[in-house]
């Protein structure tokens, strides 16, 4: 009986169950290593070369207009006495800035990655369910009601701090403002318009009447079924900012896309001269020391700037090189001095 019970446990007599396949080990011989460590080292140096040189021939514009300095253009506007502000950032490109062009807002020390920032909003009400229009989820709170008790949409601390800040770029010509036409459509990811979020169905006909009952986040001027007058399609959940707004970002120091020169004079990138940057300054940071800036820059195969990436690459060729280098002259001293002693 006993043996019968060890033979049903016993494994196949196969070669898989039995560890029998044929396998190959390699044998890591110098011959193989050293070679190996000197064609990744150049590769790599290949690589990082390509990279740096390619980030090198990217552009580059930062202008930092929070307002703290006081002969900064933004300063006054700064004052909390000063609810509706606009300044003015004047600059000068003394060469083509090649288009297509990317022009990015800022900001620093905004943790968006905090836990339960990054849980504040109600994934039921941004797929257009309104069941939860008039009951939104806990996780929202404190931005889930009013201070009347009327429901948020959309809630939560993400929706809530939406980037409001808005830009006009002109240049100037001769004296005149000639206005940079700014493509605000497509600056969102694909994924997130097309399939994460969704706009609630219309009721009798009218979109607004899907947030009856609702009120808008509290720091919003508009409401979600606002945002842009000027495009129906761009209203709502898939609005195209807060689309942006809403992938939070990683590291406390980051920028989002805001908008696109791509069309008419423009389309080659903006010439050089003189020109003038309208800010209409809502957005609040420094109650939390945080910092406000605007970027132009274009990209390239790459991607945008980035030296950092070409220097890694860089750093471990080069280290793959001098190791390749240390074991051959380690391996020969070893190898010739065995064979002197034979």
């Amino acid at each position: 009986m006993k043996n019968e019970e060890e033979a049903s446990e016993r494994p196949d007599n196969t070669a898989f169950t039995q560890q029998q396949l044929p396998a190959w080990q390699p044998v890591l011989s110098a011959g193989i290593i050293i070679p190996g460590f000197l064609i990744i080292g150049l590769a790599f140096l290949g690589i990082g070369i390509a990279l740096f040189l390619t980030s090198q021939t990217i552009q580059v514009l930062e202008m930092d207009y929070t307002g703290v300095e006081k002969d900064s253009p933004c300063f006054r506007c700064t004052s909390p006495s000063n609810q509706t502000c606009t300044c003015e950032v004047t600059f000068s490109l003394s060469t083509l800035f090649t288009g297509p062009v990317f022009f990015y807002y800022g900001l620093s020390n905004y943790f968006q990655n905090f836990r339960k920032y990054g849980v504040s909003k109600d994934d039921y009400q941004l797929t257009g369910d309104t069941q939860y229009f008039k009951s939104p989820r806990d996780v929202c709170f404190p931005y889930a009601h009013d201070s009347k008790n009327n429901p948020i949409v959309p809630c939560g601390a993400i929706a809530s701090s939406m980037f409001n800040d808005t830009f006009e770029l002109y240049q100037i010509i001769n004296g005149t403002k000639k206005k940079v036409p700014l493509d605000g459509k497509g600056i969102s990811w694909w994924t997130d318009y097309n399939i994460k979020y969704r706009n609630p169905l219309p009721v009798n006909g009218s979109f607004a009447s899907a947030f009856d009952g609702t009120v808008k986040p509290i720091n919003w001027p508009k409401a979600a079924y606002e945002l842009d007058l000027t495009d129906p399609n761009n209203n709502g959940f898939l609005n195209q900012d807060f689309l942006v707004w809403m992938r939070r970002a990683a590291l406390p120091q980051f920028r989002k896309l805001y908008r696109r020169i791509t069309e008419g004079d423009y389309a080659t990138g903006l010439p050089a001269g003189n020109y003038s940057l309208t800010v209409y300054y809502n957005y609040p940071v420094l109650s939390f020391d945080g910092r406000k800036k605007v970027v132009f820059s274009n990209v390239s195969w790459m991607g945008g700037k980035n030296d950092f990436l070409g220097i890694a690459y860089l750093v471990v060729g080069s280290l793959c090189v001098v190791m390749s280098v240390v074991m051959l002259i380690v391996y020969a001293k070893f190898k010739f001095s065995d064979d002197d002693d034979a």
